[in-house]
């Protein structure tokens, strides 16, 4: 194993079965190259890119194609010392000069030229033809380029492939002219290798992984020692690992396998290549071959500009590489002709080709230089006052010579950058640990510097934000257990920051016992700067579904709170407190005022408060404010759901999906449901997966049809069963909630009624969230009705009614209505039931949820049909069908459908269609009756546009609903449906 740890990959020698991934187009036109060859036909062949984008692979695969047809082969390879002339014959005849010799005098370019032409097509002529690759041609000499331009422009007749792989950006003049010319004729064709795309990128990281013998399942997707040790949560997601890395490569595959070797990790790049300086040297060995080959002045200005960063400018790369302005200016051109630096449109500015190479170029600097390097580079940044951030790039790199000055910088430089990049300020707090004097306690703030124990909190929160919670745990529980010899401020940072990490875990008892512990050390009443872990320990509460027991101490810290930021964060715990204990009235006022407080505030505030948006997105969704929710929730996302952890960004994307979901944006609820589940992956949240999972298994519900049933079960069962853990969140009634439904809607009311009592704690499901319970409650009144089990149902619908007349709330009282409605229903009391869904309807319209409010209609259709008519129903079934294709609910058109049918077998339409005669027709509309009855007459489409003053297009439309409605096929049907129903008519 290499220093880096294990590998999750191993980088292959060469590509199986000589196939490269993303060249598929360029292997298919080689391919038939080849079997033109064997026609008498050649060609010339131009391969252009940039380093590493895959030519010189291009190049093996033709010859290996040529060979196995009985091609003859050879090639020749440019190389950056110094050559006789014409190199490119004397490499790739050298050893045969019988076949094509030097000519003995070259001075003389037409005799050269046409003996090497007579040469050539008689070598090709032989069996099978001839292939001459001619690799990294902008290497070679003038002489070999000349003769190769010629050779370009008038290409030999015959069975003979010139093939030519160089890179255009230092090619000389007379080729390109030539190939460009070649080009635009049609006599050359021309490769131009762009960069990889993601699914190519993919494509090689999975051959590469199966190389390495590790199974193909997203858990174990990276080395184990490494992920445990690390935290690394990538593994879990071999898709987005693959974008990422995608975009760090940007496509060259050179560059992919030098940072895979180099034990490549999102959260460390584009500061760190990688753990593994030698797998990365050597990969790069192409690479490093250029940079040997540079003069000493330009090997010394390029690894100056690789310890300035991605950008430089010349008079900083002359400072701190010692060589001044003059020599540094020669250097730049030679590295720019070379192609390792290229200059920026504006500013004076140059830049390394690539990130990749850039880092390459850092690792293969003598140590000595580089070091001496950076602790010049970093005195040039202090002098023109530059942030700690900026100057703790070059500190982490100077520690062996100036601990004590690198270290200040670190710590300074980790705080700055601390939100927008956890994992590089773990990474700096983690040095600034190992640099710190071992004996030095409590008592360092004395000398200026950090102390320990408040690196060690900094870098607990750090390793947190950057989602490494294993390791943030470890070193938060070092830190309590040191903790009673700490001043008090310390003291509750570190309990603090062990309650962040357990609750983040999902381990709520530890989370709510360290925060109790912090607060029992606090003086009573409490003082001002106890709003800190009185928070924490409120949110453990609201998360854990037990915010009532800590109610009255928030209320109490909130009261008291004088700093503003805390004050912020406990204001709004206690406004959404009120909300998740069902208190709508108080909740209500407060969260008008904590929203905008919060909107007054910038983001770069809200990025170190990352659960705030999410509190009051939350609360703001059960408060039945859409618009606000799906404001605040977005914002959150967009700000630091990111930075903030994996698990805050699970939240708040579960959020949304129930969010999307009630709105009727079901194709987004899908997707914030699997991106939910893709983070508590990341995060080792299984239980928080398996709710993400449940939940997008409720969009799918509603947004497929009946047919995929059973597939939408199994995924919303296999969610609650991974919904289960040892530490689950049981705050729960969302996502038991889905399960529910899904179970409901699909035959299953025993095992909906199962799912809530169990999830809820029994009767009047105390576990739920009060904000949820009549939407639950009333889901088992249904349930109980369907098991035939009436006084349950009577019983848990009068619970819901009086659940949602305590809250106030307009949906959860319609949910009620909806469940009372279908009892009367059952009972035969249709007045009273199809008034109830209406009522029910036209809230759930007015608070746009567009799914409910079509399900509430098809629901309530057969009452409508009985109390008020069934063109009322009709016109319900109708209006539920024109909302569901609004928001795609496939679910909705197809019960509608099936109720549709229902009526007319039933005869529910005998009445409406009595004045008519048709009693079956009731179900069209009038002018689908009209054209209905004139095609059951033997009328052509034609005829009845005419007639009706219509298209015969719209007047076949019509006829494809009316088939739809009856469920026929033909006119012929039709007749004979129109005969029963109306024989006078016809």
């Amino acid at each position: 194993m290499r220093p880096g740890g294990a590998h999750m990959f191993a980088v292959p020698k060469r590509e199986a079965h000589g196939l490269l991934a993303g060249r598929d187009t360029e292997t298919a036109r080689l391919a038939r190259l080849v079997e033109s060859l064997g026609r008498g036909r050649g060609a010339v062949l131009e391969i252009a890119g940039d380093p590493g984008a895959g030519k010189s692979r291009l190049l093996s695969l033709l010859a290996q194609l040529a060979e196995r047809r009985g091609a003859q082969v050879v090639r020749a390879c440019g190389t950056r010392w110094g050559v006789a002339p014409y190199q490119a014959l004397r490499q790739a005849w050298g050893d045969r000069p019988d076949i094509c010799p030097l000519p003995a005098d070259p001075a003389d370019d037409d005799s050269l030229e046409r003996t090497v032409r007579s040469l050539l097509a008689q070598w090709a002529s032989r069996d099978g033809g001839g292939v001459l690759l001619l690799d990294d041609f902008h290497l070679f000499d003038r002489e070999s380029a000349a003769l190769a331009a010629q050779l370009i422009r008038t290409p030999l007749a015959g069975p003979l492939v010139l093939a030519v792989a160089h890179r255009p950006r230092q090619t000389p003049a007379p080729l390109r002219d030539a190939l460009e010319c070649g080009a635009r004729t049609g006599s050359v064709i021309r490769f131009d290798l762009e960069p990889l795309d993601r699914r190519a990128v993919a494509a090689l990281l999975d051959g590469w992984r199966t190389d390495a013998g590790v199974p193909a399942s997203p858990g174990a997707f990276a080395g184990g020692a490494t992920a445990s040790r690390t935290g690394a949560a990538w593994h879990h997601d071999p898709a987005r690992y693959a974008e990422s890395l995608h975009d760090a490569c940007a496509g060259n595959p050179r560059d992919l396998r030098i940072l895979v070797a180099a034990g490549w990790r999102p959260d460390g790049w584009p500061q760190v290549p990688g753990a593994d300086r030698d797998g990365l040297l050597g990969e790069a060995a192409a690479l490093t071959a250029e940079l040997d080959a540079l003069f000493p002045d330009a090997a010394a200005a390029a690894a100056a500009a690789a310890v300035l960063g991605d950008r430089f400018r010349p008079e900083d790369v002359a400072k701190v590489s010692g060589l001044g302005p003059r020599r540094t200016l020669d250097a730049l051109a030679e590295l720019g002709r070379a192609d390792l630096v290229r200059p920026l449109a504006h500013g004076g500015q140059f830049t390394f080709r690539c990130r990749v190479l850039r880092h390459v170029v850092h690792e293969h600097a003598e140590p000595s230089f580089r070091l001496a390097a950076h602790r010049r580079a970093m005195e040039l940044l202090a002098g023109r006052g530059a942030s700690a951030a900026a100057r703790a790039r070059h500190a982490e790199h100077v520690l062996g010579m100036d601990a004590a000055s690198a270290l200040q910088v670190l710590a300074e430089g980790a705080m700055e950058v601390i939100a927008e990049e956890p994992g590089t300020a773990a990474r700096w707090l983690n040095l600034a640990l190992q640099c710190l004097p071992g004996a030095e306690g409590a008592e360092g703030a004395d000398t200026g510097r950090p102390t320990r124990a408040a690196l060690s909190i900094a870098c607990c929160r750090a390793l947190t934000a950057a989602g490494r919670l294993e390791e943030a745990r470890r070193l938060a529980h070092e830190l309590l257990g040191a903790a009673s010899d700490l001043p008090l401020n310390l003291r509750m940072g570190a309990y603090a920051a062990c309650a962040d990490v357990e609750r983040l875990l999902g381990r709520y008892d530890e989370a709510q016992a360290v925060a109790l512990a912090a607060l029992d050390q606090m003086p009573r009443p409490l003082p001002a700067h106890a709003a800190e872990p009185a928070f924490r320990y409120g949110l453990v509460h609201l998360l854990s579904g037990t915010y009532q027991q800590a109610r009255a101490l928030v209320r109490e810290a909130a009261s008291a709170s004088a700093d503003e930021a805390a004050h912020r964060q406990i204001r709004v715990l206690a406004a959404c407190g009120e909300a998740d204990l069902g208190f709508a009235d108080t909740a209500a006022c407060e969260l008008t005022e904590c929203s905008r407080l919060i909107d007054a505030l910038p983001d770069a505030v809200l990025a170190g408060s990352p659960e705030l948006l999410a509190m009051i997105g939350r609360s703001e969704l059960y408060m039945e404010r859409f618009p606000d929710a799906w404001r605040h929730l977005n914002r959150g996302l967009a700000v630091n759901a990111e930075r903030a952890g994996q698990v805050v960004a699970a939240h708040h994307q579960m959020l949304l999906s129930a969010l999307d979901q009630w709105t009727g944006r079901l194709d987004r609820a899908e997707h914030w449901a699997r991106e939910s589940e893709r983070y508590a992956r990341r995060a080792g949240r299984d239980d928080m997966a398996g709710h993400a999972m449940t939940m997008r298994a409720g969009a799918l519900m509603w947004a497929r049809g009946r047919r995929d049933a059973a597939e939408i079960v199994a995924l919303a069962e296999h969610g609650a069963a991974r919904g289960t853990g040892p530490c689950p969140d049981r705050r729960t009634g969302l996502a038991t909630g889905m399960l529910a439904q899904i179970r409901l809607m699909n035959g299953d009311a025993p095992g909906c009624t199962r799912a809530l009592l169990q999830g809820g704690g029994g009767e009047g499901l105390p576990l739920f969230e009060p904000p949820l319970r009549p939407w639950l409650l009333a889901m088992l009144a249904v349930a109980a009705l369907d098991c035939g089990d009436v006084g349950a149902a009577h019983r848990w619908a009068m619970d819901a009614d009086l659940a949602a007349e305590q809250l106030g709330l307009p949906v959860q009282q319609a949910y009620a209505h909806r469940a009372r409605a279908s009892l009367h229903a059952a009972d035969g009391e249709h007045d009273a039931a199809a008034k109830l869904f209406a009522e029910s309807a036209e809230v759930l319209r007015h608070a746009g949820m567009p799914v409910q409010h079509a399900w509430t209609l098809v629901t309530g259709a057969r009452s409508a049909s009985e109390a008020l008519g069934p063109s009322t129903a009709l016109d319900w079934l109708n209006s539920a069908v024109a909302l569901s294709r609004g928001c795609g609910a496939l679910r909705v058109r197809d019960d509608a459908a099936r109720i549709q049918k229902d009526l007319a077998a039933r005869g529910a339409v005998r009445a409406a269609g009595a004045a008519a005669g048709q009693e079956v027709m009731v179900l069209l509309t009038e002018r689908e009756r009209e054209i209905a009855k004139l095609a059951a007459a033997g009328k052509r489409s034609r005829e009845i546009a005419v007639q009706l003053f219509l298209s015969p297009r719209t007047v076949e439309a019509h006829l494809s609903r009316i088939y739809r409605k009856l469920d026929i096929s033909s006119r012929a049907a039709l007749a004979s449906c129109f005969l029963r129903a109306a024989p006078n008519d016809l």
